[in-house]
């Protein structure tokens, strides 16, 4: 069950409907089409959503783009472009676009690698460990920028990298342990002697799946741990520092509102006289007429 981990300089994820694909060399699809991201010297690759189109209406496109371009090629005869070479290209443009919505249509399926070093998880639980740890990994790469002055981020990328293969390779082997663990306790209920010697050789052979299942959980924990600890502490120094530029830029504030002091003016009072005076005023007037 000995696994290798791929070479940490580039690493390849892609997930779909049925698998998670990890590799050190480019994924390619089986069916359909995908998106590509790159995040240091990790690259994602992700399933596009099938376009829907059924076959009608693919042949309708494909029909609709052929008389146009029987019509561009009766224009391209009579300024005296061989039929051949407008027909031959017309035809081969057609085909293009049929084949690509062919396989829009289609729902994405990543191919199984055929590199050496590169892992297929099936199982549900080793699929959804390794995601998380791909999503806390996003969360990591995001906290360099802020910490490019304590961070060398190509140094951190590559021991990132380097942390993902591993846990691929570890999550890998744990998938193997768990089909064979499953199968050492079906065959476990057929009712031998306890007694017997392929009882008891049963016996031995659980305990030791056992053994390497604790000691495989152990490792994917580790790994997972400590991606997760290099995110918390990344996002936990950011908040420190933007706290302490806030708590500075307060200090200067109220630094610069000591220093000037508070204005006293009259003019409020001032205000309130002079509105007195002017209703005083407007009643006399009324009362004089």
């Amino acid at each position: 069950m000995a696994v290798t981990a791929p070479r940490a300089r580039e690493l390849y994820i892609g997930a779909d409907h049925e698998k998670t694909v990890v590799s050190a060399y480019p994924l390619r699809m089986r069916t359909g089409r995908a998106r590509r991201y790159r995040f240091g010297s990790v690259t994602e690759v992700v399933p596009r959503t099938p376009s829907g189109r059924t076959r009608e209406q693919r042949i309708k496109v494909s029909s609709e783009l052929a008389l146009v371009l029987l019509v561009v090629c009766a224009v391209l005869t009579l300024v005296d472009v061989p039929w051949a070479v407008a027909a031959s290209g017309s035809l081969a443009l057609v085909a293009f676009v049929a084949a690509r919505q062919a396989r829009a249509a289609k729902v994405g399926t990543l191919a199984l690698p055929r590199e050496e070093g590169a892992f297929v998880l099936h199982a549900e639980q080793e699929r959804a460990a390794f995601g998380r740890a791909v999503a806390t990994a996003r969360r990591v790469r995001r906290t360099w920028p802020a910490l490019h002055h304590m961070v060398d981020a190509a140094e951190a990328d590559r021991s990132l990298t380097a942390a993902l293969g591993e846990l691929a390779a570890t999550l890998s082997r744990r998938q193997q342990i768990r089909r064979l663990r499953d199968e050492l306790y079906d065959a476990a209920g057929h009712g031998l002697p306890g007694e017997s010697p392929a009882a008891m050789a049963l016996t031995e052979q659980r305990t030791r799946v056992e053994e390497l299942w604790q000691v495989s959980g152990a490792d994917a924990n580790r790994i997972l741990a400590s991606i997760h600890a290099a995110a918390v502490a990344g996002e936990n120094l950011i908040h420190e520092q933007r706290v302490h530029e806030t708590a500075r830029e307060a200090e200067l504030a109220i630094s610069r509102l000591t220093a000037t002091g508070t204005p006293t003016t009259n003019a409020g009072p001032e205000l309130a006289e002079r509105t007195a005076a002017v209703i005083a005023a407007y009643r006399e007037l009324a009362a004089a007429n």
